[in-house]
């Protein structure tokens, strides 16, 4: 049985984590006491008596916990924003060509982002087939429930009178500086982040990511896409689905740990949408994949699928 330690198990990622792995056999959890949660050297004993550490911590926390923690020779997976483009640490999104491989023989995994994940799947196997050129000049639209925005956003949008305002969808990241735009960049290989337009609804968990393509700019077709989803999806978590729908609703895999990417439009104007939850294959779901890969066990133990 191996250990693994939760650390920062209170929000909304680790809750889900604690959730998925309690109901394992193969697995000890190692989770601290409320009084002692924020003690620094308990942390640390149970990251060295571990096999795996979860980080679930803010950015600063998590970088200092890996520097205090540079000798153990537990995996950790981070699965806040620091390390999703340190060299030092493998991006933890299995689906990538050769990526399984790298996770597997990992010792310190970064969790992808929300949206970035999505934004991923759908874009960097094109730009590794040829079909988007690295210059390309792209846009991304990204529909997300409230729960993405952590214990706070939470509590406003489930108080008993809240601001009418949270009734409608609400975009944010205006200034461009979103912190998925790094990861989302490095991982595609482009030479220039996309133009990003996250959206929050009134609705707890799901998300919606579409890249619009022009024909004109690509170097392919619809039906090109469509086959290097189908070859490139063939394991993991990640499948391509048709798209017969009239709607396509962005709490599709509310409450599950895989993603749909799908092409819509037609032969001049391509829309690439990938669904999934924020707090599944967005958040908690891709850590116990990267988990599960890192200590051997299979790569989709404990996760709640809607396709398997």
């Amino acid at each position: 049985m191996k250990k693994v330690f939760i650390d920062g198990g209170s929000g909304t990622t680790g809750l889900r984590i604690k959730e998925r792995l309690a109901q394992r056999k193969d697995i000890e959890t190692v989770i601290l006491p409320e009084e002692t949660r924020k003690d620094e050297n308990a942390r640390l004993e149970c990251i060295f008596a571990s096999d795996a550490a979860i980080l679930c911590l803010p950015d600063e926390a998590a970088r200092r916990t890996v520097l205090l923690a540079r000798d153990a020779d537990t995996v950790m997976i981070d699965t806040s924003t620091a390390h999703r483009t340190d060299p030092g640490f493998v991006y933890g999104f299995a689906e990538l060509a050769g990526r399984r491989r790298t996770i597997a023989e990992a010792k310190r995994v970064a969790n992808p982002g929300c949206h970035a994940c999505g934004f991923i799947a759908l874009v960097a196997p094109l730009v590794e087939n040829g079909i988007v050129p690295p210059d390309s000049k792209l846009c991304c639209f990204s529909l997300t429930g409230y729960s993405g925005g952590g214990k706070k956003m939470i509590e406003e949008y489930e108080a008993p009178e809240r601001d009418g305002l949270l009734e409608a969808p609400r975009q944010y990241g205006l200034a461009q500086t979103h912190k998925h735009l790094p990861e989302m960049q490095k991982q595609c290989g482009l030479e220039a982040p996309p133009a990003f337009c996250p959206v929050v609804a009134p609705y707890y968990c799901g998300m919606e990511v579409t890249v619009p393509l022009f024909r004109g700019d690509i170097n392919g077709t619809a039906e090109d896409i469509k086959q290097i989803y189908k070859e490139y999806y063939k394991t993991g978590t990640v499948h391509y689905d048709e798209c017969g729908e009239t709607f396509l609703s962005a709490r599709e895999y509310a409450g599950y740990d895989d993603m749909s990417v799908t092409v819509c439009g037609n032969g001049e104007r391509i829309l690439l949408v990938s669904r999934f939850d924020n707090l599944g294959k967005g958040a908690s779901g891709s850590a116990i994949q990267n988990l599960n890969i890192c200590l051997g066990f299979d790569e989709t133990a404990g996760l709640n699928l809607k396709r398997n």
